[in-house]
């Protein structure tokens, strides 16, 4: 900011240059020679416009050679600060390279001795559950023997139960059917005696029941339809009442069929 202020109370309009040739070489010299001449002036109030200019210009080149050594500088320090830092990066990444490479191994080493120790833990326990195997199974044998031992036995008493069982229903059974076939035939008899009873009751009820029709139409006969005796019955002869109870016998022998 100082020196722009001090350009603008010079008068010093800024331009774009390129980078100084030879010729701005010496003429950089010519101007600080003439600058040099200026300054031993003690009154800058004194200076004539070219004086002036000279001077101006010379503070002028002179600001630009040390923004332009600044910049070099500043490019040297920047170079330097990228130079450091790609090889702090490379030595960091060397490191970091090798400190990967060491972790690597060292997993590596690790994951073969933990696969190693492993592999013995579980060939160790594939022994011991073979071991349990054949115990337990040995176990299950032995077990499936005892059952099988006392299987036959139990099977041997329902045997036998089931057949002295058998034999006392089959005992049971023969004076069943011989107890059956007694009553049976004391059954048969007693119907059979039944059967007889029952025709010649129905012999005695159909002699019975003749002899009342034979009633009714006697007495059907002999009276009128006002309940009162016939006098042609009352002196019809012994033959002719025989007559009359022929016919109620010929009715009962319809009524029968």
């Amino acid at each position: 900011m100082a020196e722009k202020g001090l350009r603008s109370w010079l008068g010093y309009k800024e331009v774009k240059e390129s980078a100084p040739s030879e010729n701005a070489v010496d003429r950089i010299r010519q101007l600080e020679a003439q600058l040099a001449d200026l300054r031993s002036r003690k009154d800058i109030t004194s200076l004539s416009k070219e004086e002036f200019e000279i001077l101006a210009t010379e503070t002028a080149m002179s600001l630009i050679k040390t923004a332009q050594q600044r910049e070099a500088r500043a490019l040297a320090s920047a170079q330097r600060v990228v130079n450091e830092a790609n090889a702090s990066i490379k030595d960091k990444l060397e490191s970091a390279e090798s400190k990967a490479k060491s972790i690597l191994s060292g997993a590596e080493s690790r994951g073969r001795k933990y696969l190693q120790a492993a592999e013995e833990e579980a060939a160790e326990l594939k022994e011991q559950v073979a071991r349990e195997a054949e115990s337990i199974l040995q176990t299950s044998k032995r077990e499936a023997s005892a059952l099988a031992s006392a299987g036959r036995r139990e099977a041997e008493k329902l045997i036998a139960e089931a057949t002295g069982e058998i034999s006392n229903f089959r005992t049971w059974l023969t004076n069943a059917i011989s107890e059956s076939e007694r009553l049976y035939r004391i059954q048969t008899q007693s119907l059979h005696a039944a059967e007889q009873a029952i025709i010649e009751t129905k012999s005695k009820l159909s002699h019975a029941f003749d002899r009342l029709s034979g009633l009714q139409s006697s007495i059907d006969a002999s009276l009128s339809e006002t309940n009162r005796p016939i006098k042609e019955s009352l002196d019809a002869p012994k033959g002719g009442k025989t007559k009359s109870k022929s016919a109620p016998k010929k009715k009962v022998a319809k009524k029968r069929k």
